[in-house]
C-alpha cells in the first residue's frame, strides 16, 4: 500500500510521516508531497518517496499522486485560496485512482462560527461529493498555537486574549498526527467524521496557570474585547488580516467553538492526549 502525505515538510505533515514510520509502515510505502524538496531532503535519505506537489499548480498533482492508495490532505495555509487548492488535490486524487482521502478540518466545521471554518466546510463538501472514500479529521486547537512568543508572555507575566471563560480542548500536534496515522493505516474509517480534542479543557485563565507552573513565574490572563485584542496583535507585528482571524478565533472559543468531549482523539490513538504542560515546557526549554 502506498500512503501519501501532503505538506510532508511542514510541522503536521512531517509529524504524520514520523508516526507512520513508528507504526512499522515501510519508508518505501510512504510518499511525501512537498512544494520545496530541499526542505525535506532528510526524508529522501530515509527512503521516503518525495514528490513535488503544489496545491495551486494542478499540473504537478497528477504525477505526484500516481500509484497512491491512501492520501492525507493537510489543509493549506493560504486563506482565501484553500477551497480552490484543496479541490485541485481532490480532483487529481480521484483521477489518479486514490482510494481514500483523510482531510484535516476544524471542529464542527459545518456549524462553527470561526472565520477559519468556512473554507474547511466548503472543502468537506467537495470531498464528500467527489465519490472518493474519505474521513474528516476535525482537529481542535493545537497547544502549540500558544507557544509562539511564549517566552515573552512569561516575561510580561500576562497572557492576553479575548476568549472570556470559554474552554479549549487542545492537544499537541503529535496527538493529531498520531490520529491521522491511525486512520491511514487501519480499516473502518470510510465516511467517518472525527471531532478531535484533548483531555484538558482549559480556559485561558487555566492556560495562564499552566504557564505559571512550568515557568516558575506568575502569569495572569488579561481578557480584552475582540477588537482591542486584534489591535494588540497588530502592534505585535502580525498582519491586520491575520490578527483579525486570531481575535475571531478567540471569540469563537468564548462561544464554545473549540471545546469538545467526544473522546474521538483518545479512541484513535489509544491513550490520553499530551498534557499542555509538556508542550509549554518543551517550548521554554
Amino acid at each position: 500500500m502506498s500512503i501519501a502525505v501532503t505538506g510532508a515538510s511542514g510541522q503536521l505533515g512531517r509529524a504524520v510521516v514520523e508516526s507512520l514510520l513508528s507504526r512499522s509502515v515501510a519508508a518505501s510505502e510512504i510518499v511525501g508531497l512537498v512544494r520545496q524538496p530541499a526542505k525535506a531532503a532528510d526524508l529522501v535519505e530515509r527512503g521516503i518517496d518525495l514528490r513535488v506537489a503544489d496545491y495551486a499548480e494542478p499540473q504537478t498533482l497528477s504525477a505526484a499522486l500516481a500509484g497512491v492508495d491512501r492520501l492525507l490532505l493537510v489543509s493549506g495555509s493560504e486563506m482565501g485560496k484553500r477551497v480552490e487548492q484543496h479541490t485541485n488535490v481532490i480532483d487529481a486524487a480521484k483521477a489518479a485512482g486514490v482510494g481514500f482521502i483523510a482531510y484535516t478540518s476544524v471542529l464542527r466545521a459545518e456549524e462553527s462560527p470561526l472565520i477559519l471554518a468556512a473554507e474547511h466546510k466548503a472543502t468537506e463538501a467537495v470531498l464528500v461529493q467527489s465519490g472518493v472514500e474519505y474521513a474528516l479529521l476535525r482537529n481542535g486547537w493545537y497547544w502549540e498555537n500558544y507557544t509562539n512568543g511564549l517566552a515573552g508572555t512569561v516575561e510580561r507575566g500576562v497572557l492576553a486574549g479575548s476568549a472570556g471563560n470559554g474552554r479549549v480542548a487542545g492537544a499537541a500536534r503529535l496527538d493529531y498526527a498520531d490520529a491521522a496515522a491511525v486512520v491511514l493505516t487501519t480499516d473502518g474509517h470510510d465516511g467517518k467524521v472525527y471531532e478531535l480534542g484533548g483531555d484538558e479543557r482549559l480556559t485561558y485563565a487555566g492556560l495562564a496557570a499552566e504557564i505559571s507552573k512550568v515557568a516558575g513565574k506568575e502569569v495572569v490572563y488579561q481578557d480584552l474585547p475582540q477588537a482591542e485584542y486584534a489591535k494588540v496583535l497588530e502592534q505585535a507585528g502580525l498582519p491586520a488580516g491575520y490578527a483579525h482571524v486570531l481575535a475571531d478565533s478567540d471569540a469563537g472559543i468564548a462561544a464554545g467553538a473549540l471545546d469538545v468531549d467526544t473522546g474521538d482523539l483518545q479512541k484513535l490513538i489509544g491513550r490520553s492526549s499530551t498534557p499542555v504542560a509538556e508542550v509549554f515546557r518543551a517550548a521554554l526549554a
